[in-house]
């Protein structure tokens, strides 16, 4: 039995004259083939949310996302983007359980072909305890991938009576006995977020730790432009500043500029080396208007975007 279940979301009416990325999604993919560039998989689930300590509802984040992503339209400037959503299959969410080890493995199982056959991959969470599934899927391929996390938080957290939880997933994957995880960076962190001892662990094995205040568009750029492939981005919406984004588990004043958090998303899409993305901890149950899921779709638009312009 599949592990993917079809994600209940309608894109908007509009007239033909106004196509939206909801209608373009997998237009020029017929059922089997072509293999598709790239797929949007939804993991609702914030169980290790829960497990942490955080504000729940980050389950409800890919469906959020969705709504909002599927108003957007392709950028009018470049028809790379809208041919590159046309060639988009969404292949709707991981069936979770509630059982969040077994729901990580689900994801594994669901995205390890499609990484392995190198489909640019889309995560849509969930909690962060989402990219520990995503990595596994390079694990289970045995297939080394650089990790770059943006984030308020280093997410090195120790497990809680050895349960795994949003706080723990890079620990997992910088300890995890395949030794698929070959370097990781976190970049957006702030000072009063993060424990010394945590900020240490990732630089004792080899990470790399950027604070907020030094992130810049020259340092995100240069981030990327030292990533080797394969690499895996996770986008935590937590990095950027509350007024921009109130809708998530753990809100950060003095976060990202939005505008450096699509820079950053643009450029993951535009990178050689990125052969997959996440966007985690959209928690629509604290969201203002929308602000949040617009931000986040609008991640999932950049990620495209970039994508379609590599060369």
């Amino acid at each position: 039995m599949s592990v993917l279940q079809a994600a209940d979301v309608a894109p908007p009416v509009t007239s033909p004259a106004d196509p939206r990325v909801g209608h373009l999604l997998g237009r020029d993919l017929a059922d089997g083939a072509p293999r598709p560039a790239a797929v949007l998989v939804g993991f609702p689930s914030d169980e290790g949310v829960r497990r942490n300590g955080g504000r729940p509802g980050a389950a409800g984040g890919p469906r959020a996302i969705r709504e909002r992503l599927y108003r957007l339209a392709p950028d009018p400037a470049d028809d790379r983007m809208t041919g590159l959503v046309r060639r988009t299959r969404d292949l709707g969410d991981v069936a979770v359980s509630g059982d969040l080890e077994r729901d990580q493995d689900a994801l594994a199982e669901a995205i390890a072909p499609l990484v392995a056959d190198g489909v640019f991959t889309i995560v849509l969470g969930g909690g962060h305890e989402t990219t520990f599934g995503h990595f596994l899927a390079y694990a289970r391929g045995r297939r080394p991938v650089s990790i770059l996390n943006w984030d308020a938080h280093a997410d090195v957290r120790e497990l809680h009576d050895g349960l795994a939880h949003s706080g723990s997933p890079f620990r997992q994957a910088l300890e995890h006995p395949s030794g698929a995880c070959r370097r990781y960076a976190v970049a957006g962190l702030l000072p009063w977020a993060v424990a010394a001892a945590h900020a240490a662990f990732v630089c004792q094995r080899g990470g790399e730790v950027v604070w907020r205040a030094d992130v810049t568009e020259q340092r995100i750029d240069a981030l990327y432009d030292d990533l080797h492939a394969p690499a895996l981005v996770s986008f935590d919406l937590d990095a950027v500043d509350q007024r921009d984004a109130p809708g998530v588990s753990a809100p950060a004043a003095g976060g990202l500029s939005a505008d450096l958090w699509l820079h950053a998303a643009g450029r993951a899409g535009r990178c050689t080396a990125v052969t997959s993305a996440d966007v985690v901890e959209l928690n629509p149950s604290f969201d203002r208007d929308g602000q949040t899921a617009r931000l986040a779709a609008l991640t999932v638009w950049q990620l495209l975007r970039g994508f379609a312009q590599r060369g």
